[in-house]
């Protein structure tokens, strides 16, 4: 019976999970159930981290003689198990004797303050690939489609129309001078009484819209009549206005002013 303290053997291969220690001499194994622990690891830097990193050893001042002889041990392992063995895992093999050989080697007294540690390049080498191994865990962890969620597909329904410029009193004022304008050159020199009612025009008006279309807001006005009906005309524009019967508007500044029945959807 062994010992607690006792430090077991590394497996050889794993056979559904469980660790197998000893060769088997009596049965037969297809080689396809065998899974030589060296295929768990991505390479042989991945080998090594994990040898150093099981043991706690400090990265930065390897002992090379254990970490070799343990690596060793994985590399027979898999020759043993007569498995095809990656070229790139012998290469670190030898690699990891030739530094052991140059750190056992004795070095002159002069030479030891200017030469390089020889397991720098290890060292870095291997913190590069802890840290990318490190990079590619935290962005395994993040959500991903079709594994954490499932896309959901969100559809905007957009209705397009368009907006009419406001029409200020500016822009009132301004087509009535123009009104007025016109009309004085069309003076009348004959002189007639004649009652003139703002509530008729304003009836006149919505006949004049009663088919919804836009009407200018010049052609709403009978010049041959003069002023005084101008003023009334546009007195009753007003009151229709001011009562939301019709609607005015304007597509850009500067632009003719039109006007229709409130509430009555109609192109120009």
């Amino acid at each position: 019976m062994n010992s607690p303290l006792t430090e077991l053997p590394e497996p050889l291969a794993h056979i559904f999970g469980e660790p197998l220690r000893e060769m088997p001499h009596d049965l037969y194994i297809p080689p396809d159930a065998l899974r030589v622990l060296l295929e768990s690891f991505e390479g042989p830097l991945d080998l090594l981290l994990y040898l150093i990193r099981r043991q706690n050893i400090d990265i930065l001042d390897i002992p090379m003689s254990v970490v070799t002889a343990q690596y060793m041990q994985y590399v027979e392992a898999m020759q043993t198990s007569r498995l095809e063995l990656a070229a790139e895992y012998l290469l670190m093999a030898a690699m990891l004797i030739e530094i052991k050989s140059r750190l056992l080697l004795p070095k002159p007294a002069q030479a030891q303050e200017d030469e390089h540690d020889p397991r720098a390049e290890l060292v870095r080498r291997l913190l590069e690939y802890e840290q990318m191994k490190l990079a590619a865990f935290e962005l395994d962890q993040l959500p991903l489609a079709g594994r954490d969620f499932t896309w959901a597909a969100v559809v905007f329904e957009k209705e397009t129309f368009k907006v009419l410029p406001e029409v200020h009193a500016n822009d009132l004022k301004t087509a009535w001078l123009t009104i007025l304008s016109r009309a004085k050159n069309k003076q009348h020199h004959t002189v007639r009484a004649e009652e003139l009612s703002v509530r008729e025009q304003m009836t006149h008006i919505l006949k004049l819209l009663a088919d919804g279309r836009y009407v200018d807001f010049i052609d709403l006005f009978d010049h041959a009549r003069g002023v005084p009906m101008l003023v009334v005309t546009f007195t009753a524009l007003l009151e229709l206005v001011k009562e939301k019967m019709i609607t005015v508007m304007q597509e850009a500044a500067g632009l003719p002013i039109y006007a229709r029945l409130a509430g009555v959807e109609s192109d120009i």
